[in-house]
């Protein structure tokens, strides 16, 4: 019997006024994450990953309306009191975004922005509160933590103030982290240095998280599943070892087959037909429909719903299917 999640979105729908008129701009998203373990979700930018792993901790703008089910341990958390919403940011769930810059008060010092959560918030005493993120700084990889917690963001390079996030997010002691492209702005050394981070202080806490990326390959070496979303619908979901040889939609195949191989360096890259679609340009029926090479008049008219795929869903009327011994060599 698997575990009960820790996360569950079911049905998500986000609703935005965008120019004056309400649009969709998640159509269907649908995920879970047992306690302890990884989701990765995969995207092109604008399908809606942003969006959705903003939901989980109600950050949308003020204007947006969700619909479907959003559950922490059960609990709704579009239901949440204000008081309770703040207990759940302070205490359940913490969130790396991708611009560290964009997230911290370039006015305020290193030590101030660690501690002010934990003393605010979680009534931490300043004392302990210092030692804790003194501690974590240390932990992540920063050392000479006096002199850092002293200086300001502006003082510190893109990759050290990134391991503050993550500081920031681990002091909370949560149970879920929400990753959001953590990499995107660092160079490619610091990105593996930060992943590794993130990858060690998860398991070594036994946080779950969801991790945004448009990475395939790092998806699926630091997640036990994948979610791959298109123009706001989450289109697959699958074990993260079965990516390569069990992917049954034709978006995942699609991206799959336009990365370089190793093992074939000088193959040409077969790039996806077609404009990747926001989720507010998404038509009635399958989104992907127009780029999609077995594209059939159902797929044009009815949008599919999530169905199984061996140890996976899919969102297609079609899915590709592979025979287990097939798979299994190239897993």
């Amino acid at each position: 019997m698997s575990p009960a999640p820790l996360l569950e979105i079911s049905g998500l729908r986000i609703d935005l006024r965008l120019d004056g008129a309400v649009r969709t701009v998640v159509h269907r998203a649908d995920l879970s994450i047992p306690e302890g373990t990884a989701l990765a979700l995969v995207g092109e930018s604008g399908s809606g990953k942003s969006l959705t792993a903003r939901s989980v901790m109600r950050l949308l703008p003020g204007t947006a309306r969700i619909h479907g089910d959003l559950l922490f341990a059960g609990e709704s958390v579009p239901a949440m009191t204000p008081e309770r919403l703040r207990a759940f940011r302070a205490s359940d769930v913490a969130m790396v975004f991708q611009d560290p810059r964009a997230h911290v008060n370039p006015a305020r010092s290193i030590g101030d922005f660690l501690v002010e959560g934990l003393t605010t918030a979680r009534r931490v005493p300043a004392a302990e509160a210092v030692a804790r993120v003194t501690r974590i700084l240390r932990e992540v990889g920063i050392a000479d933590t006096d002199r850092r917690m002293r200086q300001r963001p502006h003082e510190l390079s893109g990759g050290l103030l990134q391991r503050v996030m993550i500081a920031a997010a681990l002091a909370a002691e949560p149970r879920l982290l929400l990753a959001d492209e953590p990499t995107t702005a660092l160079d490619v050394t610091t990105q593996e240095e930060v992943m590794a981070i993130i990858a060690e202080a998860r398991e070594a806490r036994g946080l779950a998280m969801l991790f945004i990326t448009h990475d395939l390959e790092l998806a699926a070496a630091v997640c036990d599943r994948v979610a791959v979303m298109y123009a706001g619908t989450t289109v697959e979901n699958l074990p993260a070892g079965r990516l390569r040889g069990r992917a049954a939609h034709p978006y995942t195949r699609a991206l799959l087959a336009s990365r370089p191989s190793l093992d074939d360096a000088g193959a040409a890259l077969r790039a996806i037909d077609g404009r990747p679609l926001s989720g507010f340009e998404a038509p009635g029926g399958c989104a992907f429909g127009d780029r999609c090479p077995h594209v059939r008049d159902l797929c044009r008219s009815d949008r599919p719903q999530p169905s199984a795929v061996g140890d996976g869903t899919a969102s297609c009327h079609f899915p590709h299917t592979v025979p287990p011994e097939e798979a299994d060599s190239h897993a």
